[in-house]
């Protein structure tokens, strides 16, 4: 199938061919006219050409940030906030840590409120920020949809979404750039099925999370965009809602594993490494662990040692949770300052394997 560029491409061709041809008995004039129009659409081609690959790539419009530690003293007096997203999860437990070390390092008061993947809790979490007078807030409640709700019924502060978007009321948002993190990945599992497996394979898995809206959609589909880039086409796209978590997910690829049968080579990836190892769980269970060739997103210490070990965990997007605070504390000093921020605040992603674990974290008990 042809990708958008490509169909673009082709058409522009065409186009410029059948003018060539209706012009090809004309003289004078029309072949200049002819010069002309070839001229024009090889500049659209070569517009499309740039456009495609800041879509394809995610990196369109995007701003990344260097990790900083706040300046000791710069948030003396001020209140602020943080809603995690559940800390049952080692990814966010790493940040809320972060944030808490970076707000005291700051020297500001920062009130944690956890709510634990419940759109219900992360409200209340709001609405106490509002009762304590809270100067401004980062949030990474989960559910999108429900975002604008929570939004009108906490404090009318500047708030930072981190890693999920929190319209309309966001300045700000932190975190993945989702669409570049997946590409990254999928671009990664692509070369290592081409190098070792010429692009053959069974199945394409992916593990899911609809509820965190364009966060999932951005990233699964970067994901399929980056392996399409070395591998062509996907085939027997199989699509899940994993839920989010290990426990999640676990049953749910138990139930996908028995509806492939006999299959070896089955691409897994997912939206965080929660899911992932959820599947490897189910894996174990079947059997099956060496019938699966899985990629993750987050890095985060629960899979640092697949990622070191299993030769079966080709690799993972790191996003380095344990330095968040490092970007959500001073921005959000900045902002309830009255200092104008970025729109986006990205962290830059690293594909990590089994090679390159060890540059960025200890592995060495693995």
């Amino acid at each position: 199938m042809l990708t958008t560029y490509r169909k673009k491409r082709w058409a522009l061709a065409a186009a410029a061919g059948v003018a060539a041809l209706v012009l090809a008995g004309c003289s004078g004039a029309a072949e200049d006219e002819e010069m002309a129009a070839t001229a024009e659409a090889e500049e659209v081609v070569e517009e499309e050409t740039e456009d495609s690959s800041s879509e394809a790539t995610g990196l369109e419009s995007a701003e990344f940030v260097d990790f900083r530690v706040p300046e000791a003293g710069s948030g003396e007096g001020l209140k602020l906030g943080y809603i995690a997203l559940g800390d049952s999860i080692p990814f966010s437990a790493l940040v809320t840590q972060s944030m808490q070390d970076q707000a005291e390092a700051a020297g500001a008061e920062l009130i944690v409120c956890d709510s634990a993947f419940d759109g219900a809790k992360a409200l209340e979490c709001v609405q106490n920020f509002k009762t304590q007078g809270v100067q401004g807030y980062l949030n990474f409640q989960l559910d999108a949809a429900a975002a604008a709700g929570i939004c009108a019924e906490g404090p009318q502060v500047p708030i930072i979404a981190i890693d999920i978007e929190q319209q309309p009321c966001q300045v700000s948002f932190m975190g993945a750039n989702n669409e570049r993190a997946g590409f990254v990945g999928g671009e990664a599992l692509g070369n290592y099925f081409d190098e070792n497996f010429n692009c053959e394979y069974d199945s394409f898995v992916s593990l899911e999370q609809p509820a965190a809206g364009v966060v999932n959609d951005f990233r699964m589909g970067g994901y399929r965009a980056g392996f399409e880039s070395v591998c062509g086409e996907i085939q027997n796209l199989v699509q899940l809602d994993a839920g989010g978590t290990t426990d999640a997910a676990q049953p749910v690829f138990t139930d996908v594993l028995t509806t492939l049968p006999g299959q070896e080579k089955i691409v897994v990836v997912g939206i965080n490494d929660d899911v992932i190892l959820g599947a490897l769980a189910a894996a174990r269970t079947a059997d099956r662990v060496q019938d699966l060739y899985m990629s993750g997103q987050g890095a985060d210490p629960s899979a640092h040692c697949e990622i070191a070990t299993n030769p079966n965990w080709v690799g993972d997007v790191a996003y380095f949770p344990e330095r968040y605070g490092e970007i959500g504390i001073p921005y959000l000093i900045d902002l309830v300052n009255g200092v104008e921020v970025p729109e986006n605040l990205l962290v830059p992603h690293e594909f990590v394997d089994a090679d390159s674990i060890g540059d960025f974290y200890d592995v060495s008990g693995c």
